[in-house]
């Protein structure tokens, strides 16, 4: 592979499940990076990836794209701004891909700290991180369109898809978003498990319901594809009566097993909200 093929060089900090996985899809894709962690030996098992450099700057003196998978806001702005911080050996244009989820004001603040010495920052929401090291991630990206494209050799390097969502922020939020609808889905089949245990019903044959019904999920968003279209105002007063009648029923079986449900209760007390197509 010719040198041209493999820029912007690419650095990873934090080589934990999801930065030593996105270093090894990297090096597999003939983009070895510079890597730093807190643990020295921690590249020792990561196929392709080199002994860590001694500090995040030194990985940013490497780097034209330094992707950040530390676990939260704290550890994100000591290492971009720590005395051996990236900022401290970043050469101008440098471009910080931040790859851990946090609270979107927190991604603002960060891109606001580079901006005011040159280095760009793009937001980078992944899933799933067991992916990463099989170059199965897909990576939902946040800021500058131009700042993405400069980055997407490194971003297609590591994800199957790469998704520009918007502006400095937009990737986080889209990211933490699908998260809020992965936990809300444990916790809707957890009250559906136990209704269904209850009644004396195996919880595999719930999910065996489940999976010849609707094999690719496409209920889930059924009601944003009718919004999408434009039939959810139509379908909205018959979708109305369906809801409250079956989210009595699922109430009225719970109580009569004795069985907690807060979420179907909060779902039948919104139902005008969660049909609502203004």
């Amino acid at each position: 592979m010719s040198a041209a093929s493999v820029t912007p060089r690419a650095g990873v900090i934090g080589l934990g499940i999801i930065g030593g996985g996105v270093a090894v899809s990297l090096a597999a894709s003939g983009r070895v990076p510079a890597v730093y962690d807190i643990r020295p030996d921690t590249a020792d098992h990561l196929v392709g990836v080199p002994a860590p450099l001694g500090s995040p700057a030194a990985v940013a003196r490497a780097s034209d794209v330094v992707l950040i998978a530390v676990v939260d806001a704290a550890q994100a702005r000591t290492v971009l701004s720590g005395p051996e911080g990236v900022l401290a050996g970043a050469q101008d244009g440098l471009i910080v891909v931040l790859l851990c989820t946090v609270a979107v004001p927190v991604v603002r603040e960060l891109a606001d700290v580079c901006a005011a010495v040159g280095v760009r920052l793009l937001d980078c929401g992944v899933t799933p991180g067991d992916k990463a090291a099989q170059h199965g991630m897909v990576a939902i990206v946040g800021g500058d369109e131009a700042v993405v494209e400069a980055a997407r050799p490194v971003l297609d390097d590591f994800a199957k898809a790469v998704v520009h969502c918007g502006p400095v922020g937009a990737g986080m939020a889209t990211k933490i978003a699908r998260n809020m609808i992965t936990y809300s889905s444990f916790r809707a089949v957890r009250e559906a498990t136990a209704l269904t245990a209850a009644a004396g019903v195996a919880p595999q044959r719930l999910l065996e319901v489940i999976n010849e019904a609707d094999p690719e999920g496409a209920t889930l968003f059924l009601l944003e594809r009718m919004r999408w279209s434009g039939t959810a105002a139509a379908m909205s007063p018959h979708m109305r009566v369906l809801m409250d009648k079956d989210l009595a029923a699922a109430q009225e079986l719970a109580a009569a097993l004795a069985i907690t449900t807060p979420l179907i209760d909060t779902v039948r007390d919104n139902i005008l909200d969660t049909l609502e197509t203004a």
